[in-house]
């Protein structure tokens, strides 16, 4: 976790000199922007990790620069926003964030969910190089890649859309709830909002399904939660 780079964009340079005595205490290199508009060209000169972005922000927003961004990259993406309306976190996790912190946050609370996303991809970047891929109809899933194809095109997923899709994969044929999916892919307690997992899955489906509006993978299962069929093929086990 230690010498993981984050892109902090904000516009308040109070908020963003506050944070980097955190992301110091932490051992995180920091990189700071105050517009989409100057992320997008340090995206291009520098590796990074992770974004912490806002949505008010001059010149391009960060509603524009998430889309702009998961044009190319899967880095996970926090959003920051004094709205707290579920309207407006939907709008961010609808265009590809993976979570969503509303102003004024606890420091804490923020590295927690920036350390919760790095455990993520760190776990998937180090899985076994001989990682069983699945298939799943006209999708293929490389556990070790980190990877999906789409009727052999690979598709750019989210960190947290590949994690819900390995966790259904993984465990086809099962219902799993919206609680226990919430749980473990957001890596924090279930928090009696569905509208997180909704978004995820309906954007996952507008991915790998051939016919969103007909889903033939990822099925739900009303009052229950969602599923992947047990009688779909999977090789490579």
């Amino acid at each position: 976790m230690a010498e993981s780079t984050i892109l902090m964009v904000d516009d308040e340079a109070e908020i963003t000199q506050l944070m980097s005595i955190y992301f110091k205490n932490e051992g995180f290199r920091l990189l700071q922007a105050l517009d989409g508009l100057e992320a997008l060209e340090i995206l291009q000169s520098h590796p990074v990790d992770l974004i912490v972005l806002d949505v008010m922000m001059p010149r391009m927003d960060g509603l524009q620069a998430c889309m702009k961004i998961r044009e190319t990259h899967s880095i996970p993406i926090i959003m920051l926003s004094a709205k707290g309306q579920d309207i407006d976190k939907i709008s961010g996790l609808s265009i590809g964030a993976d979570d969503y912190v509303t102003k004024p946050f606890n420091p804490l609370e923020l590295i927690a969910r920036i350390k919760s996303q790095l455990r993520r991809v760190n776990h998937f970047n180090s899985a076994p190089a001989n990682a069983n891929e699945i298939h799943i109809e006209h999708v293929v899933i490389n556990i070790a890649s980190h990877t999906v194809t789409v009727d052999q095109q690979e598709i750019k997923l989210t960190p947290r859309e590949f994690a819900l899709l390995q966790m259904l994969a993984v465990n086809r044929g099962m219902v799993l709830s919206m609680d226990r999916i919430y749980e473990e892919v957001w890596n924090e307690p279930f928090m009696e909002s569905k509208n997180s997992v909704m978004v995820h899955i309906r954007k996952l489906r507008e991915k790998i399904e051939r016919n969103p509006r007909e889903p033939q993978i990822i099925k739900t299962v009303w009052g229950v939660g969602y599923k992947i069929e047990s009688e779909l093929k999977a090789r490579g086990e």
